[in-house]
């Protein structure tokens, strides 16, 4: 990792061991967000992104459990801290929103209780103090005010509110990289604009690494300086994200941006047909080539490994030189 990497994860695997089988829900993922960057992991559901993101944080709820990989945070290798270590980085050094804010809120404590629960639990300081560290933040968020609503109880904000309150407690105590994991998912296209804007200018004033989980290409065009593209728990494609939206290497980047509307072009929207496979018995070869339209007999036998495409651009598929694939447009 060079003098600019906060993150690095390398093969990651975590298995949910079920009645019906081990679903290998992240399948040997290699990833790495630098100081101040903003990565994007996109795919569908079901490709492993959240799974990814608990594993970083170790909460991957049971069944599941993270089988092999290294998660190096900072220099410091986070699968080997004990419990109570996590607990002081979750929270101080690495924070998670959720995609619902009303399940990641509990409805019979106060957003004040939240809010300094997590400031006190983090930092030795007084009750008073930390009202006032949660005032402030509530603020920084655009709560209006702030002073009087922390005395409120979730069911009283709209999901809007809701989700400014679940990004503040995020940064209740300024973590050094966020993971926000489908945070616009529920709300209605003037709220996720806000809720979007917000977080950019957060991270700018908080000088954090944030990775943005979505399947959304139009919120990856706005927000990210780099792709990481997930497909059936493994990666499929990485790369700066100009040079994925004007050249995707791989089939099913050039899938996704297809599905995304544009205005300044009449088109019908492509779907990407089929849906993601079994991830207790995953196709053979490629795990992609049961949907893809350019896949040979050599995708459905031989894995594809990740090749260099150009320094900072990787991809896994074996056509990806003799394809010309269509882009999109980053905003």
């Amino acid at each position: 990792m060079g003098n600019e990497g906060l993150l690095q994860v390398s093969g990651l695997r975590t298995f949910f061991f079920t009645e019906a089988g081990v679903v290998k829900a992240v399948d040997g993922v290699s990833l790495h967000v630098d100081k101040r960057e903003t990565l994007g992991l996109v795919g569908e559901s079901g490709s492993g992104k959240s799974v990814t993101a608990l594993s970083v944080l170790r909460i991957v709820p049971r069944p599941g459990r993270i089988v092999e990989g290294r998660i190096e945070f900072d220099g410091q290798d986070l699968l080997a801290k004990r419990e109570d270590e996590m607990r002081g980085i979750r929270g101080s050094s690495i924070a998670i929103v959720f995609q619902d804010p009303i399940s990641s809120l509990n409805p019979v404590y106060s957003v004040a209780s939240q809010l300094t629960e997590i400031i006190r639990l983090h930092q030795r300081i007084g009750k008073k103090e930390a009202l006032e560290k949660a005032i402030k933040i509530l603020e920084i968020v655009g709560i209006p005010e702030p002073e009087t609503r922390i005395h409120e109880y979730p069911h009283q904000f709209s999901g809007g509110m809701k989700q400014r309150v679940a990004v503040a407690r995020a940064l209740a105590c300024e973590p050094r990289l966020l993971f926000a994991d489908e945070p616009t998912t529920n709300l209605d296209v003037t709220i996720q604009a806000q809720v979007l804007d917000l977080m950019k200018g957060l991270k700018s004033r908080l000088g954090m690494s944030m990775v943005m989980i979505t399947h959304d290409m139009g919120i990856i065009a706005d927000m990210a300086d780099r792709v990481t593209v997930l497909y059936a728990g493994q990666v499929f494609e990485n790369a700066p994200t100009k040079a994925l939206f004007d050249s995707p290497k791989q089939p099913y980047t050039e899938a996704l941006l297809a599905a995304v509307p544009r205005l300044d072009q009449k088109r019908t929207l492509r779907v990407i047909p089929g849906n993601i496979p079994n991830l207790i018995e995953p196709p053979p070869g490629c795990r992609f080539h049961p949907r893809c339209r350019y896949a040979i007999e050599r995708c459905t036998n031989q894995i594809p490994t990740l090749e260099e495409v150009e320094p900072s651009h990787t991809v896994a598929c074996h056509r990806w030189r003799e394809l010309e694939l269509t882009g999109g447009t980053v905003a």
